[in-house]
């Protein structure tokens, strides 16, 4: 071919995408003067004296849609039943994390008593700055309360002249207790400077990090040097709750946390209080940096848990962080310099690590959870594996989502046919092998899902491949970006979107182990509107999880082959969950972000099939699965608190 002709070929492509753009640019602009009438009309509608009149029939036609509503989404009223007693039993066990969690003095004699392999004294720095009369004694006390003895209490006080009682309370204190140990510092030096002080009087082997406003729980060392011992663990944190009011049994959020999950992490400083790590991790580094203060917390987990050899979590509620006016569990605008400072953090930390962060940015969740925008390296090559049997108009849809949507163009398509018998899905094949990205390769055998997807990657020639069912509808248009600056990373096994119904419920938004009737493994949020927040938060931020649904998964070419690709022994189930744990087993994380959306119109793919037959394989698979990974399901999701029920899917308690 000569250069001329190669030429003609390109300037045909390029006049054929500019009469697509053309042609959508008048459909753009269409629009918006559609929705400008219909805002005109909308308002006029609103302005108008019959409107206004019936406004109260409105309210009270849509009182009683609302309890309609309820009626069928819960199933009647034994549905609506249940879920008030499921809300009402929720109540009941959230008692069971406050004073009645405390330790009965039969338990306490056994902690006090019990010998450790190891001999640890805990420093905990406590930074004072004008703390109320009741806060300081509260917080010193429960210090007091520890049944593990070996510790000290270090207090720098950096109040003012009008608040010279805080020294005068501390020294009180240390008259009566040579564990404590106070400061009085010549001027405020800020919260990290102050809390460095504290530090200069510390001469245990582990340090504790703890609020002047705060209580501790009465176990929090005794447990934390069990996992010291036990594990080897030289950082550690643990669960929370923030109460308010005079009692810690007037809770108001509970923070089950995951087990360690960097990108959880460097989106949310979800690991917080109660902190406790190996002085010997600050050899190297610094404990706070006042450059970072109000969020000098998240700067030093970030760097401590990088070198840090084995962080572990305990989860159980162990801390108290008080809500009060004016402290940032009650109100981070109280302290909006945290925003910025957080973010500076995250920034500055991704710099010093070769993280090649684009940016950063608050979420809808809170200001100071982020989506972090990762630099793409390269324009690597996406092959796109969609298997298929018969539904022209949802594979078409399908396609036609990926190729209007999508900003990302070094891409092909896989068609991966399977046993077709209607005639409109073979002419469509032919269209679509019109086009040079696209191409339809044919599997023979009955209907198995890895093996479909299996014979669709040894077609593929992309670096990286999306696992795509015929039945997603993309919505988000840089979708293949927000995957593939995850997927591109070398710690990073399988990335997948968060799906929806068409009514925009959740469908996928990570998958747990373990979760749902048959203890196999099941979604998280599901069902939850596309507006909620999800578990603080969770369904606004990138993190790790166990497993993501193959409806929508991407990955290295060259991990797929690594790992065997699908287990065709999984014919329709959990295939994508095992593959994702083989993932897993490598070392990798598995991630799932919300910043890639698709509607999922699910099971289509699979036709209609008689619901006896479903279910028993469905058990067979399950029964499979739960052989093969044993120990893992026996371990429990490292990244669903153990508190958790494994009966809902909304993170309810046990």
């Amino acid at each position: 071919m000569d250069y001329k002709e190669l030429y003609e070929q390109e300037q045909a492509k390029y006049e054929e995408l500019q009469k697509r753009y053309e042609e959508l640019d008048i459909k753009y602009e269409n629009a918006l003067v559609e929705v400008a009438l219909g805002k005109a009309n909308l308002d006029r509608i609103k302005n108008s004296v019959p409107w206004k009149m019936t406004k109260p029939f409105r309210v009270v036609y849509f009182f009683f849609k609302r309890i309609k509503d309820v009626y069928v989404l819960y199933g009647g009223v034994k549905g609506v039943t249940r879920k008030i007693i499921h809300k009402m039993h929720q109540k009941n066990v959230q008692s069971d994390y406050g004073t009645k969690s405390f330790p009965t003095e039969e338990i306490r004699k056994q902690q006090e008593n019990t010998q450790f392999s190891k001999d640890i004294t805990f420093s905990i720095l406590v930074p004072l700055y004008n703390t109320p009369k009741k806060f300081l004694k509260e917080m010193i006390e429960s210090v007091q309360a520890q049944t593990y003895g070996k510790w000290e209490l270090c207090l720098a006080d950096g109040s003012d002249k009008e608040h010279e009682y805080v020294g005068k309370i501390c020294q009180e204190y240390a008259g009566k207790d040579k564990r404590i140990k106070y400061e009085k510092l010549e001027k405020n030096l800020g919260i990290s400077e102050n809390t460095n002080e504290c530090l200069k009087m510390a001469t245990g082997d582990f340090i504790s990090l703890f609020d002047h406003d705060d209580l501790l729980h009465p176990c929090v060392l005794y447990e934390n040097m069990k996992m010291i011992c036990e594990e080897n663990a030289d950082y550690i944190y643990t669960d929370e709750v923030t109460f308010s009011g005079d009692s810690i049994d007037n809770m108001a959020t509970m923070h089950f946390k995951p087990d360690f999950s960097p990108d959880n992490l460097l989106a949310n400083n979800y690991i917080c209080h109660f902190s406790t790590f190996d002085k010997k991790l600050l050899e190297k580094t610094e404990l706070f940096r006042s450059a970072y203060d109000g969020s000098q917390d998240h700067d030093m987990i970030l760097r401590l848990t990088s070198v840090a050899k084995n962080v572990k979590h305990i989860p159980k509620v162990l801390y108290y962080w008080r809500s009060h006016a004016g402290s940032v569990a009650d109100n981070i605008d109280a302290k909006t310099y945290a925003i910025d400072a957080a973010k500076r953090a995250v920034r500055d930390y991704c710099k010093d690590n070769g993280i090649p962060l684009k940016k950063v940015e608050s979420t809808r969740a809170f200001p100071t959870i982020f989506q972090l925008s990762y630099e793409i390296s390269g324009n690597p090559f996406v092959s796109i594996v969609i298997p298929n049997k018969n539904h022209k108009e949802d594979l078409k849809n399908c396609i036609d989502s990926i190729r209007i949507k999508s900003t990302y163009t070094n891409y092909e398509i896989i068609v991966v046919e399977n046993n077709s018998t209607q005639e409109d899905i073979f002419e469509y094949y032919k269209e679509l092998e019109e086009a040079e990205n696209i191409k339809v390769v044919t599997y023979e055998g009955e209907f198995n899902y890895s093996k479909i997807n299996n014979t669709g990657v040894k077609q593929a020639k992309g670096e990286y491949l999306i696992l795509l069912n015929n039945d997603i509808k993309i919505i988000t248009k840089n979708w293949i970006e927000e995957m593939l600056m995850h997927a591109q990373r070398e710690e990073v096994g399988a990335v997948g979107a968060k799906l929806y119904y068409p009514d925009y419920t959740i469908q996928h938004a990570g998958v747990v182990i373990g979760l749902g009737a048959h203890r196999s493994a099941g979604h998280t949020h599901y069902g939850m509107p596309r507006e909620s927040l999800g578990y603080m938060g969770r369904l606004c931020y990138t993190q790790n999880v166990t497993a993501v649904t193959g409806a929508c998964l991407m990955v290295k070419k060259k991990l797929y082959d690594e790992v065997g690709g699908l287990d065709e022994g999984f014919r329709v189930a959990l295939n994508d969950v095992d593959f994702c744990l083989r993932l897993r087993e490598k070392g990798l994380l598995n991630i799932f972000t919300p910043f890639a959306e698709a509607f999922h119109f699910e099971s289509k793919s699979r036709g209609f099939e008689d619901s006896k037959a479903k279910q028993e394989r469905y058990i067979q698979e399950s029964e499979r699965f739960r052989e093969r990974w044993k120990k893992e399901l026996e371990q429990g999701d490292p990244y669903y608190n153990v508190n958790f029920s494994l009966d809902y899917s909304d993170y309810s308690l046990k």
